[in-house]
């Protein structure tokens, strides 16, 4: 794909490909001959970049617009599309599964997290990003000027204790990865609604230095638990 494809790709789901990739290197979790899952695909750039590295990954997305934008981008992906959180397949199939930028939009967390844990083999791992509420709040009211437009959209944002006790809730254990995320996207899109003052704010305040509580976004390993690892 040409950079300026994957440019638009970028600009237009706010998708931070190379952050996410480098958070995958990062985890330790992936090795070839691993059965994966990527839920909320989008058009497929992660989908298309891991299959090119000869992982064994399926994705899934919501939106058809989206898949068929994808596929006019990479051709044939193995992308289906789904209606809700349920996804379609067995029980203890996938060695990890992943997500970028899409907790945040899935109204029942629990059940999403309820179908991620069924679908994982023992002592699988869910690999995800997902903004942290403090900091996403104030800069989602100010990319929509309103308090309450946005909330429909982010309607599952997360603290960093929160996230960490409803994974507990569902089985996980979420271990954060510490992960850079102030790249040439990231000042791009902060310049896209901020203006000229976002990257000069950037380059005062670098949120990669941030407190873990504040940081912009988690990048989260979490790990599937049994009974016995609860107890």
């Amino acid at each position: 794909m040409k950079d300026s494809e994957r440019d638009f790709e970028l600009r237009s789901f706010f998708g931070n490909f190379d952050a996410n990739l480098e958070f995958l290197c990062r985890s330790g979790i992936l090795k070839l001959g691993m059965k994966l899952l990527e839920i909320g695909s989008g058009t497929g750039g992660l989908l298309q970049a891991l299959r090119r590295m000869n992982y064994d990954i399926q994705g899934v997305e919501i939106n058809p617009e989206v898949i068929a934008r994808g596929r006019a981008l990479y051709g044939s992906l193995p992308l289906i599309r789904v209606w809700s959180e349920k996804l379609p397949f067995k029980a203890s199939l996938f060695d990890a599964v992943l997500s970028f930028d899409v907790f945040e939009h899935i109204p029942d967390s629990d059940s999403h997290l309820r179908e991620v844990h069924r679908v994982l083999k023992p002592k699988g791992v869910y690999l995800l990003q997902t903004p942290n509420k403090y900091t996403n709040a104030l800069f989602e009211t100010i990319r929509w000027k309103s308090t309450t437009r946005w909330k429909k959209d982010h309607c599952s944002l997360h603290t960093r204790g929160e996230l960490i006790r409803r994974f507990d809730r569902n089985g996980f254990k979420a271990i954060f990865v510490d992960n850079p995320v102030t790249n040439r996207f990231f000042t791009e899109k902060v310049a896209y609604y901020l203006g000229p003052l976002g990257p000069m704010m950037l380059r005062l305040v670098n949120p990669d230095h941030w407190p873990n509580t504040l940081k912009t976004g988690f990048y989260v390993k979490a790990i599937k638990q049994d009974i016995m690892d609860k107890k």
